[in-house]
């Protein structure tokens, strides 16, 4: 017996006017814009730390405190300081930034909700894109600082996880802040994902937990202190393909 029950085609208008003028080939093109300008504008910022956490914490919260203090400490030890350019840990991160001796960059990303740039940034750099912001992010990244966040943290810091389990990206420090916090994911990691072999033991070794600030500063160096921060000209290739 055959199968000849077809699936109506359904085409909303809009789309089909879209595919009809060409929109999403010239598309292509704007991404490619996006990501040139951006390239041009960030290339002189290494060494940095990307600085990830919740777009939705106070000022007057403990985390947001701590970040600035972590961030303000970076920038005096010669860090550009990269955030999502908005609210909450991120305009910590770029205070704290902004008050040293480093730039502060914010990434900044067009949502329907929450985001609106912070008024500490030397440069400050928009998205349409999601994927593109997320590139840069891990592009000019020496380390990652992840704050206490939502889904958004979360995905960040999973992707960075899974680009440097993969090898698409190169070893670095990821620094979880917050011991009590990030505990709960943690344990599950070691208990849930190492015993089902999901993955192997070492991988666990990719993070840290650190949440004194001049210890996220001094884990940073020892971590490049044999190979300093100037990538070879292989790691620059592997870079190209995040």
């Amino acid at each position: 017996m055959s199968f000849t029950k077809k699936i109506p085609k359904i085409i909303d208008p809009d789309v089909q006017g879209l595919h009809h003028t060409g929109h999403e080939s010239w598309h292509a093109f704007e991404i490619m814009a996006e990501f040139v300008d951006a390239t041009e504008r960030l290339k002189q910022i290494t060494p940095a730390v990307s600085i990830f956490g919740s777009a939705r914490t106070a000022p007057n919260h403990p985390y947001y405190k701590l970040t600035e203090e972590i961030a303000l400490l970076l920038s005096d030890a010669g860090f550009s300081v990269i955030s999502g350019g908005g609210p909450g840990i991120m305009e910590a991160a770029n205070k704290g930034a902004f008050a040293g001796k480093s730039p502060s960059i914010g990434l900044n990303i067009e949502l329907p909700h929450e985001q609106k740039a912070n008024a500490y940034q030397d440069v400050s750099q928009n998205f349409k894109h999601f994927f593109m912001r997320k590139v840069m992010f891990v592009k000019y990244a020496s380390a990652y600082v992840v704050m206490p966040g939502g889904f958004g943290t979360l995905d960040e810091v999973m992707e960075a996880i899974t680009l440097i389990q993969t090898g698409k990206s190169l070893k670095m420090p990821i620094i979880l802040v917050g011991e009590t916090f990030w505990r709960g994911l943690v344990d599950w990691l070691k208990t849930t994902l190492v015993n089902e072999k999901m993955i192997s033991p070492e991988d666990m070794d990719l993070i840290q937990v650190i949440d004194e600030p001049a210890k996220i500063v001094e884990a940073i160096f020892k971590h490049y202190e044999t190979r300093g921060f100037k990538l070879s000209a292989a790691e620059e290739r592997v870079q190209l393909y995040l």
